[in-house]
């Protein structure tokens, strides 16, 4: 168990001390509180535009950050002979396979979670025709990513520390406290007489999208097995863009009674299970946290299922 918890731990360290780790951290969060800036002239439906471009951002990241930090905990330890010195030692593949997948989606719950603390300012950000441009939570949520850069250059500086996962882990507290500063402290107007307020369904929307990455880590860590950056990329994206129309391409084949189709259904990921812009479109006050529930469910299925390949992927290949 301690070597177990050993490899997870380096594994995620490792993660967050990759620059692209914090680069693409970092654009994303502050590119939702962008697309909470702008005048859209949506005829009211500005809230809805904001929150539904806030999720799909967050969810392609995600995607982009599990593909990649999956070829960089996996393939390029394959290719540099790490992984070999490393199961040299009485570690199985199978537990340094699972560690490697423990690391990586603590790693996206990380990316994960600052995006939904910035997604949540973006909710109370948003206005219609009538509002105007929250800008004094445009320069807080600025001054904390700022100040997360400043604390991370002093340690590295001052203290020797690695200067990207100290960014990382300052990110976290800088950006959760700027966020408090914002909803606690600041006025916004989202229309005429109308206070903004924070949209906390966003919350369970974005625990449903960490679900789909966990999903989508599973597989990449499978790909990465045998195969580089770029093919998993491509593998992943695939699996995305193809699970998005699974409704449609496989769905309806399938209530026809097609065999294929029922096959194809059940194997291919059904993101839409993950997606509550919906939901968020309804108006509805409250989500059903049972709903999560299953979602969860739903999830670990695909994860076991992907998991089990990557071993036998992993456990097949010859390692030099």
């Amino acid at each position: 168990m301690r070597q177990f918890a050993t490899i997870a731990l380096n594994a995620f360290m490792e993660l967050v001390r990759q620059p692209v780790f914090l680069l693409l951290t970092t654009a994303t969060a502050v590119f939702e509180i962008f697309l909470a800036t702008p005048y859209y002239f949506a005829f009211g439906d500005e809230p809805k535009l904001v929150k539904n471009s806030v999720l799909a951002v967050m969810l392609l990241s995600g995607l982009f950050s599990a593909v990649l930090s999956a070829s960089a905990s996996l393939a390029r330890e394959i290719r540099a002979g790490t992984a070999l010195a490393v199961l040299s030692k009485p570690v199985g593949r199978a537990q340094f396979l699972l560690a490697k997948y423990v690391g990586l989606i603590a790693a996206l719950t990380v990316v994960t979670y600052i995006n939904l603390v910035a997604a949540l300012v973006a909710s109370r950000m948003t206005f219609d025709a009538y509002g105007q441009t929250d800008v004094a939570a445009v320069l807080i949520f600025g001054s904390g990513v700022v100040l997360a850069y400043l604390l991370g250059g002093f340690s590295n500086f001052f203290l020797r520390r690695p200067f990207v996962s100290d960014a990382v882990f300052a990110l976290v507290v800088t950006v959760t406290l700027a966020a408090a500063c914002i909803i606690l402290f600041t006025k916004q107007s989202q229309s005429l007489g109308t206070a903004a307020h924070v949209d906390w369904r966003m919350v369970p929307a974005a625990v449903l999208i960490l679900f789909a990455l966990w999903i989508l880590a599973a597989l990449a860590l499978a790909a990465s097995t045998r195969l580089d950056m770029i093919p998993t990329l491509a593998i992943c994206s695939a699996f995305f863009l193809i699970g998005l129309m699974s409704d449609y391409l496989f769905g309806r084949r399938a209530e026809q009674g097609s065999w294929w189709g029922t096959v194809l259904y059940t194997v291919m990921p059904n993101w839409q299970n993950f997606w509550l812009a919906d939901a968020l479109d309804s108006g509805k006050s409250t989500f059903h946290w049972g709903y999560v529930s299953k979602a969860f469910l739903y999830a670990a299925c695909y994860i076991g299922a992907a998991l089990a390949v990557a071993v036998t992927l992993f456990e097949e290949r010859e390692l030099s």
